[in-house]
């Protein structure tokens, strides 16, 4: 049996033992849109992350009985087509969750205590030229005893509001913008106007593309702060930007963009404010996500082969 990698940059240089023992491994480091029919032409089985496989590409490979996107999310797979091909489609949930816990709350951190703007001052020489013994330039504020709102109620916004009620917070539920109000959940209007920190855990789709824009962020307390460990585009990043800049909300830590790498012309990309964290879409990468990620992969082609059907989604 053939597998190819698509894009083994995604895996960080990990061992790929587990892969290797199922059959003949092919890997490349990354796949440009003009060399995806070459890199798959061989291939019984590809795994993919972001690597674009759309009707047309599959439909020529012949070949092909497997597609293990090594991810959640199965956007960059055209699932009809390979329904119609009779290629099986798997993915991975839930091996982020930790990873993409914590780093929401290192954004939270940094931006309630002001670390990394400390840290910067302590490289430039500020602490040693101190008249006192520490520097209380800027706020550092608690997280216990806030109001922290999130944005999708799933595993990962379950995962959050846990670590959040350990902090102390005050811990709410938005409801889905514009339904009605179940138990257990707080209108979504409500919860961002009365929220100090509020964290997006929600998928992107049509109902939550600018979920968050202009007209949200004048609700929010101009002490509140977002963050958004989910997708670009749930937030509007234009609105966005004009909101820290004009100190409509006190600040934000955004881990993914519309369109990724970041563009040049991105307007958080281009933000100077102190009061943006932004990070290159990491939250879901610690080394122990991307081992448990390639073992549930191996898993998911070891059960394939087997006939068995493990986190198939065709």
């Amino acid at each position: 049996m053939n597998i190819t990698i698509l894009d083994n940059a995604t895996l960080a240089k990990t061992s790929l033992t587990c892969i290797e023992q199922l059959g003949k491994l092919t890997t490349y480091e990354l796949t440009s849109p003009e060399q995806v029919i070459e890199h798959c032409q061989d291939a019984d089985v590809l795994i993919t992350n972001k690597v674009v496989l759309n009707r047309k590409t599959i439909s020529q490979l012949k070949k092909l009985k497997l597609i293990c996107v090594s991810a959640t999310g199965t956007n960059n797979v055209d699932l009809e087509a390979a329904k119609e091909f009779s290629i099986a489609v798997t993915n991975v949930a839930g091996y982020s969750t930790p990873s993409v816990v914590q780093h929401t709350f290192s954004l939270i951190t940094n931006l309630l205590g002001n670390t990394h703007r400390y840290q910067a001052d302590c490289q430039q020489g500020a602490w040693q030229k101190s008249d006192m013994f520490c520097i209380l330039d800027y706020s550092f504020n608690d997280l216990q005893g806030k109001t922290f709102a999130i944005i999708g109620g799933g595993t990962l916004g379950q995962g959050v509001a846990k670590v959040a009620e350990a902090f102390g917070a005050n811990v709410i539920i938005a409801e889905r913008k514009g339904a009605a109000c179940r138990d257990g959940r707080t209108p979504f209007e409500e919860a961002i106007q009365i929220a100090d920190i509020i964290s997006v855990h929600c998928p992107l789709t049509d109902e939550t593309r600018d979920l968050i824009a202009l007209n949200e962020l004048k609700m929010m307390k101009p002490s509140c702060i977002i963050i958004n460990t989910a997708r670009g585009g749930i937030i509007n990043e234009v609105d966005l930007a004009t909101a820290l800049e004009q100190n409509i909300i006190a600040g934000a830590g955004v881990d993914v963009l519309t369109k990724e790498p970041a563009e040049l012309s991105n307007p958080l990309a281009n933000y100077k404010g102190n009061n943006l964290l932004l990070t290159p879409h990491i939250a879901w990468a610690s080394t122990e996500s991307i081992v448990r990620l390639i073992n549930e992969v191996s898993l998911n082609i070891a059960a394939f082969t087997k006939g068995e059907s493990r986190n198939r989604l065709v």
